[in-house]
């Protein structure tokens, strides 16, 4: 299997979910070997940072990477997007400290990779399998993997609400699959949280039109559901998402229960730190010969000038 980029430099703009403010962001093609790229645009001009699991440096609201100096807030759902589309290398330039939090999942994120189409590089994918059984755990919460061949999540969430209880998902992570399974999911909160950020400054961008808010009954959210368990596709998404965070695509199958940001950099973060243990790199096989440029069907690319 070869890597990817995207075909053609895309843009959008949108709310930041900690500011309220208007942030813009370019997605660009990288070269192959480069991974994820963050360009964080200032006034003074621009950090690189390259994601990585001891580059997260907070888990509260969402996932936010900082490298001491710069940081970028709310990647998930991007990053998210970016792995589960298959895409390998790719420059995201960002200007306002976060990522456009849209309408609350990664649909908008779909669209503009589908505008910008993809691409095949000439090097094969490398990816980083699960050789071994591992079992991270903390206050009842839990992460198990075993060795898969994919990329598989086992997710069940609990919540002490009459419309959410216990829910249970299983897919296999694919392009078609995140597309059509996860990346409508929008982010989810409680009304009295809420209220409680506002009130300290905090998510002064959150709102009805980019989460799903719910009362002690039920969903204030005039549209309702957009799934009947959207709850656990967004927890897969957003797991899906962080475990991007380590740099390459991840094998394995993963059995999460009521994990969130915090827990799941924990656990990547063993998973780093213990890499010669738990990690196998793999080089993914070339079948035949590959055409250069495949597009992903949809809308036709939108170019933006350099």
């Amino acid at each position: 299997m070869l890597q990817t980029t995207i075909q053609k430099s895309v843009r959008c703009t949108g709310t930041g979910l900690h500011s309220g403010k208007q942030v813009e962001l370019v997605l660009r093609p990288a070269a192959e070997d480069t991974g994820i790229l963050f360009s964080l645009r200032n006034g003074s001009g621009s950090t690189f940072l390259t994601p990585a699991p001891s580059l997260v440096v907070e888990t509260g609201l969402a996932t936010v990477l900082g490298d001491g100096r710069e940081t970028v807030a709310t990647v998930e759902h991007l990053l998210a997007t970016v792995s589960g589309m298959g895409i390998d290398n790719i420059h995201i330039e960002v200007s306002g400290r976060e990522l456009p939090i849209m309408d609350g999942s990664a649909a908008s994120f779909v669209y503009l990779l589908k505008q910008a189409g993809v691409r095949k590089l000439s090097k094969p994918r490398q990816v980083l399998a699960i050789k071994k059984r591992v079992e991270f755990e903390k206050d009842g919460k839990f992460i198990k993997a075993t060795p898969h061949n994919g990329f598989h999540i086992d997710y069940t969430i609990e919540f002490a609400h009459p419309l959410i209880g216990v829910q249970r998902m299983e897919l296999e992570i694919t392009p078609d699959n995140f597309v059509k399974e996860l990346a409508k999911a929008r982010t989810f909160g409680f009304l009295k949280e809420v209220d409680y950020l506002h009130a300290n400054g905090l998510a002064l961008g959150g709102s009805l039109d980019n989460a799903v808010v719910l009362d002690d009954y039920g969903v204030l959210n005039a549209e309702g559901l957009r799934y009947k368990d959207e709850f656990v596709r967004h927890k897969m998404l957003d797991f899906v998402g962080d475990m991007a965070v380590l740099g390459a695509p991840l094998r394995g199958h993963f059995e999460v229960f009521a994990s969130g940001h915090a827990m799941n950099n924990a656990f990547l973060r063993h998973l780093d730190e213990n890499r010669d243990m738990y990690l196998e790199p793999r080089i993914l096989p070339v079948p035949g010969k590959v055409a250069k440029d495949v597009r992903v069907k949809g809308l036709e690319p939108v170019a933006v000038p350099a």
